[in-house]
């Protein structure tokens, strides 16, 4: 299974877009900052993940007004930024302003 659900804070936003096929795409920087319980030790973690919303979320993505700066909570899934890359990049299927 492949889910991931991250909080945090925009902190770079590029502008929209287009692939090949012409489907819109947005890429942002997603900065999260936490405690988590670490074999009964509390852990600060610290971390900025690479996100990009594709398709119709786009539209929404934009419409909802979110700035660098903004709290979000993002829905999606972790896969490689290309066919020859090992980076990883967070798609977006959900997004909340909180």
């Amino acid at each position: 299974m492949n889910n991931l659900t991250l909080s945090g804070v925009v902190i770079s936003l590029e502008p929209i877009r287009y692939t090949p096929a012409g489907i819109p795409l947005l890429s942002f920087v997603l900065q999260h900052a936490s405690e988590q319980i670490e074999a009964g030790l509390k852990r600060k973690v610290e971390c900025e993940v690479n996100a990009v919303v594709l398709g119709n979320l786009t539209g929404d993505f934009a419409k909802s007004n979110i700035q660098i700066g903004a709290n979000i909570k993002a829905k999606g899934f972790l896969a490689k930024r290309s066919a020859k890359s090992t980076q990883l990049v967070m798609h977006i299927t959900n997004i909340e302003n909180i």
